[in-house]
């Protein structure tokens, strides 16, 4: 991987970074044990320690909850899009030869790649590897104070707060196949309707909504 010499990162064990790719379509139609899903999980705790230690040592007037809302914003899936792309590590994912992804698909696995190939440089290098490699793709990204992910729901729950009204969340409609869901959501503030959203999960819906009801209030 021509990535790794750029980053002067000698492999130990070059099998880590194969598995950090394998969609796990690719493993079914290999007879593969192994994909990439334990190595995501594994790199989202370690990449979300990084950046959390950062902000934290970045602004010490910085409360429990603008941390955990500026964190949201450097480790949202966008953000891990963008981060991979710019490697090029979507250039590496190995899908089986049937497997047929939707746009909102193929963007979730980009994404998914960059946390598995942080967890396998993890096991691989340990973590002042992964620090120094974070610090030279990821951390510019903060010192530059870029946005990848508008919070609306917060935004609206803190508006909501201050006011003293109440706010909830409801599933209005939820329709296409279950690999390719859209889901619409309304929001409901002192029992009326401020506004629906729609998106390819709830949360997402729920953000889109929320923006529409700020945009009222």
């Amino acid at each position: 991987m021509k990535f790794l010499k750029k980053f002067s990162i000698e492999p130990v064990n070059e099998h880590l970074y194969e598995v950090a790719f394998l969609h796990e379509s690719y493993s079914n139609e290999n007879n593969l044990d192994e994909c990439y899903e334990r190595l995501e999980f594994l790199g989202d705790t370690v990449l979300d320690l990084v950046v959390s230690e950062f902000l934290y040592s970045k602004d010490s007037s910085l409360t429990e909850g603008q941390l955990t809302r500026m964190r949201s914003n450097y480790v949202c899936k966008q953000a891990l899009y963008t981060y991979s792309t710019e490697l090029g590590l979507d250039k590496y994912v190995k899908l089986g030869v049937g497997c047929k992804l939707t746009k909102r698909e193929n963007e979730s696995v980009i994404s998914d790649v960059f946390e598995s190939f942080i967890g396998a440089l993890y096991l691989d290098q340990g973590l002042g590897t992964v620090k120094e490699f974070l610090y030279k793709t990821v951390i510019p990204h903060i010192k530059g104070g870029d946005i990848f992910f508008h919070d609306y729901k917060s935004k609206l729950k803190q508006l909501c707060d201050h006011k003293g009204l109440e706010i909830n969340y409801k599933l209005i409609r939820e329709e296409g196949e279950p690999h390719d869901k859209t889901f619409t959501m309304a929001v409901i503030i002192n029992g009326e309707k401020y506004g629906t959203g729609c998106g390819g999960s709830k949360k997402e819906a729920e953000q889109n909504t929320a923006k529409v009801a700020l945009s009222k209030i």
